[in-house]
């Protein structure tokens, strides 16, 4: 008989060393990971560390492949920078992101199985909806959001008794034996400051990149996505417009003229939103010397591409290079013409913390921040703000930003 110990050591080698998994060993180095006897605990993570419930792993965990389940859930969440990327999803909601967050990463975790059931399992009553495949843990937020009473103040997945959707078939217990709600394991990645989003950012990328050297070594091909999260080798384009659009809130009208992409690969055939709308969003844009006019320009024509696509109720634009020179504010009606309006500001180095100086001194609401630079900023770049940003850099391809999404600009 192992020790629960010994069983989630037993996870990890098992992990490192399938084809499925092998790329995520960097992460599962990283930290610590501990059982621990403490009363109720499924499993959790702070982001770095992991630690797994002693009475979770004997009482549920009754396979060698739900025991690594669990241990691929906790790294996954590191891995994939959920705590990261969506600190303001927690800082709003951090029970329905938890959901979210959840749902993600067991719908990986049911394909892998799909692939090699002997490798993975989901534990019984896991956080899983079939419905959520292949959405990003955004995505999944927003849709619970809006099914939730009151504004998402709370998820109901199912009523009480019903059977739960996660792999093992059967109905979640609570410890008074009476069907429940799922099983989550617990995290707050909302409390997560700017500097500490830095760190563990950065130290997710060195893991990734170790095991990518692992996967080398056994031979073992890089799923594209991983490559791409090492290398930054993608369309900007299109995860910029991607970006945006996945903050888009109601569908106001629906047409033929289009299907939804996301249904065509499953022969599915469904219009598409005719119109979406989101709310505000700034764009700070570095007027710094190695910003040329052309890029700016073409950074405008995407801005006007977006606007076209998911209509925002207000587009705030930012010029900044060691301060905020300017600020320019269009509504609807000048999305069309924003090539020809936009008057950059600026000119001399960089500090981007003041953008988010700016934007808290004028107390500033929008559903996202991009930022558009050249990468090479200040090495303590204070990013004090909750909003979800995305970093479109154009030249300093080893810059770590603090927090948000880094895509780089050909």
């Amino acid at each position: 008989m192992l020790t629960q110990e010994q069983r989630v050591k037993k996870a990890h080698i098992a992990l490192m060393k399938s084809k499925h998994t092998v790329w995520w060993g960097g992460v599962m180095m990283m930290g610590t990971s501990e059982v621990s006897d403490k009363e109720g605990l499924t499993a959790y993570t702070d982001g770095v560390n992991k630690v797994y419930g002693r009475a979770f792993l004997t009482g549920v965990c009754k396979e060698d492949a739900e025991v690594a389940g669990l241990v691929l859930h906790e790294n996954l969440h590191i891995g994939l920078r959920q705590g990261i990327l969506n600190r303001d999803l927690w800082v709003e909601n951090a029970k329905l992101a938890n959901v979210a967050a959840d749902m993600v990463v067991n719908d990986i975790i049911m394909e892998i199985s799909k692939e090699d059931p002997n490798l993975v399992k989901l534990p019984a009553g896991g956080c899983y909806e079939e419905r959520f495949h292949n959405m990003n843990m955004r995505e999944v937020y927003r849709l619970l959001k809006e099914e939730c009473k009151g504004g998402g103040s709370g998820y109901k997945p199912k009523k009480k008794g019903e059977p739960s959707k996660g792999s093992g078939g059967g109905e979640q217990q609570d410890n008074d034996g009476e069907g429940d709600e799922y099983s989550f394991d617990e995290h707050d990645f909302g409390k997560m400051d700017a500097e500490q989003a830095k760190d563990i950012n950065e130290r997710i990328d060195r893991a990734i990149r170790e095991g990518a050297i692992l996967a080398g070594r056994l031979g073992i091909d890089l799923p594209r996505a991983i490559t791409e999260m090492l290398e930054g080798d993608v369309d900007w384009k299109k995860e910029f417009a991607e970006y945006v659009s996945s903050f888009a809130r109601g569908k106001d009208e629906y047409t033929w003229r289009k299907f939804n992409r996301r249904l065509l690969p499953s022969d599915l055939y469904i219009p598409s939103a005719e119109t979406e709308t989101i709310g505000e969003v700034i764009y700070g844009i570095d007027t710094s010397g190695s910003i040329s006019q052309q890029q700016i320009n073409e950074f405008a024509a995407e801005i006007v591409k977006g606007a076209e696509a998911v209509c925002p109720e207000k587009i705030r634009v930012l010029w900044w290079d060691t301060k905020v020179h300017g600020e320019q504010v269009f509504e609807p009606a000048q999305y069309q013409e924003i090539g020809s309006l936009l008057k950059p500001m600026g000119g001399g180095g960089t500090r981007v913390s003041c953008v988010s100086e700016h934007i808290n001194k004028k107390n500033l609401k929008a559903e996202c921040v991009v930022i558009f630079t050249d990468g090479y900023l200040e090495h303590d770049v204070k990013w004090d703000i909750s909003m979800p940003t995305l970093w479109l850099v154009t030249c300093n391809k080893d810059w770590t930003p603090p927090t948000g999404k880094k895509v780089m600009v050909n």
